[in-house]
């Protein structure tokens, strides 16, 4: 599905033209309202009276000019009650006639301003449309303005939420990437130590095979004389076997000769020795087969001794070969794994002996301002024990006077020194150490033996 939204810059120029143009058109408006002409005020239209009797003219004759004239006049305002009242003339003469051609001028006039009047009240609401079509235009360019404003402020706001998340993204990003690299560099060293652990039982195999391959060899070599020495025995006991055989068969043929010469000595020697000769042959052959059969079988059979001794011991080989590889990886398993163990248990051990160091330094501190405390107490109960018991010489009021006081375990005095020049405030203060004498010892033994010596100072009061 394709993506129609245009991107956020063209976005962000339309936004920006938008609001341009709604200002243009505000401060065109501005301009030509400040710049117009501001309209005139109607002027005041006057009505004058004319009483007909008062004219000099015929009645009739008045009458039809004041019709006429009323024709003419169109008032748009109500008579004014203090509209000067034209006075009463005597009756008409003929002497009056330029006095009635000027009331007839002044009709005349009064029309005519009538209408300019008209006129520029006309004017004055056409214009005052006008300024109430401005302003109505002025006031829909603001509300656009206004509209515009509200746009390109949900636009910047959409677009810092956009920046945001874009911010949000890019760190979640970064931290995605810091831990890939973290683990790719783990994964590397772990890698590595694989390697390596895998190069050194390598290579631990290959000196094992070399030294098993030499001990093969040598054992082959040492195989392979025992049988040429066993070969030649077998040989020569082979050898000794037949002659003393050979031996015996031509002693009892030499008898069986004998004996048959004996019988056909003449007939017989010839046929004797042929048949004896054939039969030694015949013999010799058979013996000679079972010897090489013999021979042969025995061969064959140490051969498979041999070919069987030299299978179990490739076989064997290379079960110790597997042994001890898987042995080296044990091994070296186990080696890791101990070292690995090793490396916790030196880490959990340092670890657990820093909370100690630490704990055990935080209760000696607080035992030590524990104890602070305590001996501190003490010490305001001793000078308070001792206050109580001392009696004040009245000519030593206000004087202050130090007292390094010795005591034994269980809050005796033992000795006693006042350092004062007044006689008689260390001896009070003195004797007052010994009647309060045993002051009260705490428990605790160290407590004790920080307050067996101690220094108090006093205020006569």
């Amino acid at each position: 599905m394709k993506n129609f939204q245009k991107p956020p810059f063209q976005e962000k120029a339309i936004a920006l033209g938008f609001t341009l143009g709604v200002h243009a058109i505000a401060i065109v408006g501005l301009l030509y309202l400040g710049l117009s002409k501001p309209p005139e005020p109607p002027k005041k239209i006057t009505t004058v009276l004319v009483n007909p009797a008062d004219l000099a003219i015929p009645v009739q004759e008045a009458e039809t000019r004041s019709t006429q004239v009323a024709e003419q006049i169109q008032t748009t305002q109500e008579p004014e009650i203090t509209a000067p009242v034209i006075p009463s003339s005597p009756p008409p003469t003929p002497a009056l006639t330029k006095s009635t051609e000027a009331i007839e001028k002044a009709k005349v006039e009064a029309a005519e301003k009538a209408k300019q009047q008209a006129d520029a009240k006309a004017e004055a609401a056409a214009k005052a449309k006008q300024q109430a079509d401005v302003k109505a235009k002025a006031e829909a360019a603001a509300k656009a303005q206004q509209q515009a404003d509200a746009k390109a402020e949900a636009a910047a706001k959409a677009k810092q939420q956009a920046d945001a998340k874009a911010e949000t993204a890019a760190k979640a990003k970064q931290q995605a990437d810091a831990k890939a690299k973290a683990e790719a560099a783990e994964k590397a060293k772990q890698q590595a130590d694989t390697k390596a652990k895998a190069d050194a039982a390598a290579k631990a195999k290959q000196q094992a095979d070399a030294k098993a391959d030499a001990a093969a060899k040598a054992k082959q070599q040492a195989d392979a004389k025992a049988k040429a020495d066993a070969a030649a025995k077998a040989k020569q006991q082979a050898d000794a076997k037949a002659k003393a055989e050979a031996a015996e068969k031509a002693k009892q043929q030499a008898n069986a000769k004998a004996d048959a010469a004996a019988k056909a000595k003449q007939q017989a020697d010839a046929k004797a020795k042929v048949e004896a000769a054939e039969k030694a042959k015949q013999q010799a052959d058979a013996k000679a087969k079972a010897d090489a059969a013999a021979k042969a079988k025995h061969e064959a059979d140490a051969k498979a001794k041999a070919d069987a001794a030299a299978k179990a011991k490739q076989q064997a080989d290379a079960k110790a070969k597997a042994d001890a590889a898987a042995k080296a990886k044990h091994e070296a398993d186990a080696k890791a794994k101990a070292e690995a163990d090793a490396k916790r248990k030196a880490e959990a051990d340092a670890e657990a002996k820093a909370s100690a160091a630490k704990q055990a330094a935080e209760e000696a501190a607080q035992k030590k301002a524990d104890a602070k405390k305590i001996a501190d107490s003490t010490k305001a109960a001793f000078k308070n024990k001792i206050s109580k018991a001392w009696d004040v010489p009245l000519a030593s009021r206000g004087k202050s006077i130090t007292v390094n006081i010795t005591l034994d375990a269980s809050g005796n005095v033992k000795s006693v020194v006042a350092s004062s020049s007044d006689a008689d405030l260390k001896a009070s203060v003195e004797d007052a150490v010994k009647r309060a004498s045993p002051l009260p010892m705490p428990d605790d033994p160290d407590i004790v033996s920080q307050l067996r010596r101690i220094s108090i100072t006093f205020t006569a009061k």
